[in-house]
């Protein structure tokens, strides 16, 4: 039922918006595609044994390396994990995604790199441009037809440090989260996360 719900309003979106200017992007195939994509990504925790293919990971990473970034820095480094021990490894060291990388047969650690971003405390939107990335390979995996789910390292010390212990990171690498990926195994509903209460115009009411 959620998932009717949340398509059925992606579409009235999309009708919703002034399609006398055919340009609009809303209103033209790929801007429907693009809104319907969005609107059902939904996490996904259980995998078949199938592999990812080497063009569709590349893909993915391709997806992510589009996000914006703050003065174009890109300060992201991508770690693919695709040998099974390795996550097995992975798995061991990582007790909330463990059992999801022990059936998923592909991970990417998206990292911080230190190196790359701006001085002073505009280094901190490392962050931001590493979360824009990691959204974009969801919903790049999304629109493949594959499952994945975010599960956090940083700012927790604790996970950042098992996850630098198993990838070997040197200290200018920060690792900001892993996505599991795989084909899905489960079909789970979309949510309806709109609240029109957490939304104000013009100042904070």
């Amino acid at each position: 039922m959620k998932k009717v719900f949340v398509i059925a309003l992606s579409a009235l979106l999309i009708t919703g918006c002034n399609c006398k200017d055919s340009k609009t992007a809303a209103c033209t195939d790929s801007g429907k595609a693009v809104i319907e994509n969005i609107m059902t990504r939904t996490s996904i925790r259980a995998y078949t044994n199938q592999p990812v293919a080497a063009d569709t990971v590349e893909i993915l990473l391709k997806a992510g390396m589009a996000a914006p970034s703050a003065v174009n820095k890109q300060p992201w480094h991508f770690v693919v994990i695709n040998d099974k021990a390795k996550l097995d490894e992975l798995a061991e060291a990582n007790p909330r995604g463990g059992k999801m990388l022990k059936e998923a047969p592909l991970a990417i650690v998206v990292c911080g790199d230190l190196t790359k971003t701006l001085d002073g405390k505009g280094q901190e939107f490392w962050i931001q441009d590493c979360s824009a990335a990691t959204e974009n390979i969801l919903l790049a995996a999304h629109a493949l037809g594959l499952g994945a789910v975010w599960t956090a390292g940083h700012p927790m010390e604790e996970r950042m440090e098992t996850l630098r212990a198993t990838l070997k990171l040197p200290d200018t690498i920060v690792p900001l989260c892993t996505i599991v990926i795989g084909h899905p195994a489960e079909n789970p509903d979309p949510k309806d996360k709109w609240i029109p209460e957490n939304v104000t115009y013009n100042e904070f009411k």
